[in-house]
């Protein structure tokens, strides 16, 4: 049997490589491949006797190293930050289906997009900072998981200046999921901690005015504002759409009729999606809004966004004076409320087809009408009209829009 030695560039000024100060200095794996006849252009070690004698010689310009398989520093380890960032990093499946994981029980450590492990690997720093302050001589993952209840619950003590905690409870809900997605922490281990209830009074975000408003000119951006309030998209939408992505009713209905048309054994998968989306538009009746705009947003979610209010008609000479390749908005101002945009566009399509509240204070049926309850409590609202605001935002839960969206009706 021959062992090869699978060659390095070496240094020009570099040193006898027998020497032990090479060894030293040298501290690279080497491939070590077993051959039978194969030539190869490396040093070929032939075993007589239980010791390796070279039996062929490499070009000079490589450099020589004894055979050594695993790493040299027996006493390195890894840092906390670099077991935790090669844990996470292990669990991405970006562009895989987090429903299909679902169904098929496989989505226990897994995450499906970057933008929750851009947001789990944020939090997980906070912690490793704190770790690294309070805990030095924890080295391990598996020592540093017993410290995770306890950051926890030191983060929610903080309190600002008016004695109001410093983090909110979908700031806490945040951090234990990240942490109990990197530990593995299931919901029911008994060790687990249970952020704060999150409550709809609490909500802080395009409720109060803030530092950043006062950099903002509503004034210098009425056709942004417009905008917002005519698509409710969120702030990656607003930059992602161009100028192709505008639709009417009529393109619509002759989408939806042209793929019916086709057998159902011989659709694709990308015909039955598309399909989806266009029937989802379906349910804006009643009005109809004549026009649509195609957004990608929050989970890799397609939908069709109704385009209404007043602004309709600026809305849509915006989309064609844009080139279908080019962006419809260039850039985006940082200070604009889009949430807030957002919320009020919700409102609007609530209202397009909400049921007068005299009726329903009248109705019973629990698939008719939804009662609110807490901080809501006796407040009625249509739950078909709901389910038309949900759609339109991108969601698929009506409570989602009453408790978050819908305000001051």
């Amino acid at each position: 049997m021959r062992f090869i030695i699978h060659p390095f560039p070496a240094p020009k000024s570099q040193p006898d490589p027998a020497s032990q100060e090479v060894l030293d200095t040298h501290k690279s794996r080497l491939a070590v491949f077993v051959e039978n006849e194969k030539k190869c252009p490396s040093d070929v070690y032939e075993k007589t006797s239980g010791q390796l004698q070279l039996k062929r010689a490499r070009p000079e310009h490589y450099k020589k190293e004894v055979i050594y398989l695993g790493r040299k520093n027996k006493h390195y380890r890894k840092s906390l930050h670099d077991q935790a960032y090669d844990t996470l990093t292990g669990m991405q499946c970006f562009g895989s289906s987090k429903r299909q994981a679902i169904l098929e029980g496989t989505e226990k450590g897994k995450i499906f997009s970057f933008n929750t492990f851009r947001s789990y690997w944020k939090h997980i720093r906070y912690f490793l900072k704190w770790m690294e302050a309070n805990h030095p001589e924890c080295t391990t993952l598996s020592k540093a998981k017993k410290y995770v209840k306890e950051w926890l619950e030191h983060r929610e003590q903080q309190t600002d200046e008016d004695g109001n905690p410093r983090y909110s409870a979908w700031t806490m809900h945040l951090s234990t999921s990240a942490l109990c997605k990197l530990f593995q922490i299931s919901d029911n281990d008994p060790a687990r901690y249970h952020a704060p209830t999150r409550k709809r009074e609490s909500i802080r975000r395009s409720r109060l005015n803030t530092a950043r408003d006062r950099h903002f000119s509503e004034t210098n951006n009425q056709e942004l504002i417009a905008f917002c309030r005519g698509t409710g998209l969120r702030r990656a939408g607003l930059q992602s759409i161009r100028g192709r992505d505008l639709y009417s009713s009529e393109q619509i209905a002759d989408e939806i009729s042209k793929i019916e048309k086709t057998p159902l054994d011989k659709r694709t998968e990308t015909d039955r999606k598309w399909l989806t989306i266009l029937r989802d538009t379906l349910v804006f009746d009643d009005p109809r809004p004549q026009y649509y705009v195609l957004v990608t947003e929050k989970g890799g979610r397609t939908r069709l966004a109704p385009i209404i209010g007043e602004a309709t008609e600026q809305i849509v000479r915006r989309f064609r004076e844009t080139a279908p390749n080019d962006r419809v908005w260039q850039s985006v101002h940082s200070g604009a409320d889009i949430h807030g945009y957002r919320a009020d566009y919700a409102k609007s399509v609530y209202k397009m087809y909400a049921r007068p509240y005299e009726e329903l204070e009248k109705m019973h049926d629990n698939r008719d009408v939804l009662i609110g309850r807490k901080s809501q409590a006796g407040q009625r609202y249509d739950r078909q009209a709901l389910l038309k605001a949900s759609k339109a935002l991108g969601h698929n839960r009506e409570h989602i829009v009453s408790s978050n969206y819908i305000r001051g009706l």
